[in-house]
């Protein structure tokens, strides 16, 4: 099982955030992020809203970085450590800018970036920048297609309804080949679809943990999944959230858990077919304390799981 560091105050979800992040700075964050690496951390992932509506802002709040650039200052911060997203909004995004963005950012820190790309859920975000809603899978997937090609193409060209280039020179590439890792997130089957179609992993946010065996199968049935290696990502706190960003009260993914409820839980998680998790960030009184309940996940917790 690999780890992902959860970087405290990255959104104000009224559903997962401890009192103690709303004093966590930027400068903070940069501290953090330089400690998880040194302890073993193997990502940060970054979530992401462009814009807010008041109406929306007492169970998501207004506080939201844009992914992208914040992975790009992450990395910036650091030496080994991956940087990852979850998630990049892809159809509120030009895919020219996208890819040149988070291409910029693996050619600068040396192949380290990830991304996972979700459609996006809330409907006055998409009206507030002028992009049709009901129309956001397929513009996510010409994006998909078209930032791979920009990506993987010495001399690329696209021709979609949503996006089209061609006599055009994408430099640089990406580090990695044939590009950085591609996650999608998202429970609905069109997302399963995507995920078979473009990604080498999947990030869930509202499916059980005792259905994602299933969703995988379902992903690794698509014809066209090429039986590639896939990774799966679900956090433990994950499922205090649902649908809008409403509380669950899942009590199964409180903060807090003993070393031996960790250990369980996520071995169970790993016989799931998950391959990446988080803890749920514990309450804590600051910053020094959650980066020694960090040590102490990294030194009892990860050595003991598969």
């Amino acid at each position: 099982m690999k780890f992902t560091f959860a970087l405290p105050h990255m959104m104000e979800l009224d559903a997962m955030m401890q009192p103690w992040e709303m004093a966590v700075t930027g400068a903070d964050q940069t501290r953090m992020a330089r400690r998880a690496e040194e302890l073993g951390f193997d990502m940060i992932a970054v979530p992401e809203h462009i814009v807010m509506p008041r109406e929306h802002v007492d169970l998501s709040g207004g506080h939201w970085l844009h992914s992208t650039i914040a992975q790009a200052y992450f990395a910036g911060a650091t030496e080994r450590i991956t940087l990852n997203s979850c998630v990049t909004i892809l159809p509120l995004q030009h895919p020219l800018v996208t890819a040149k963005a988070l291409a910029t950012a693996d050619w600068l820190s040396g192949g380290r970036m990830m991304v996972t790309f979700g459609v996006g859920w809330l409907q006055r975000e998409f009206e507030l920048l002028g992009v049709p809603f009901r129309k956001r899978g397929r513009i996510a997937d010409e994006y998909l297609a078209a930032i791979i090609e920009l990506w993987t193409q010495d001399e690329p060209s696209f021709a979609g309804q949503f996006v089209s280039f061609e006599d055009v020179v994408f430099e640089p590439k990406p580090i990695q080949q044939p590009h950085p890792p591609i996650w999608i997130g998202g429970d609905s089957d069109a997302a399963l679809r995507r995920a078979a179609r473009f990604a080498s992993g999947w990030f869930t946010f509202l499916t059980k943990p005792e259905d994602i065996a299933a969703r995988v199968d379902i992903i690794t049935s698509q014809p066209e999944y090429d039986g590639r290696p896939f990774d799966v990502m679900h956090g433990l706190g994950t499922n205090r959230v649902g649908e809008g960003h409403v509380p669950t009260g899942d009590r199964g993914a409180w903060p807090g858990m003993s070393a031996a409820e960790l250990i369980d839980r996520i071995g169970a998680l790993h016989e799931h077919g998950v391959t990446y998790t988080s803890v749920p960030i514990p309450p804590v009184r600051g910053v020094e304390e959650y980066l020694d309940y960090s040590q102490w996940v990294m030194e009892e917790i990860a050595p003991n799981v598969p």
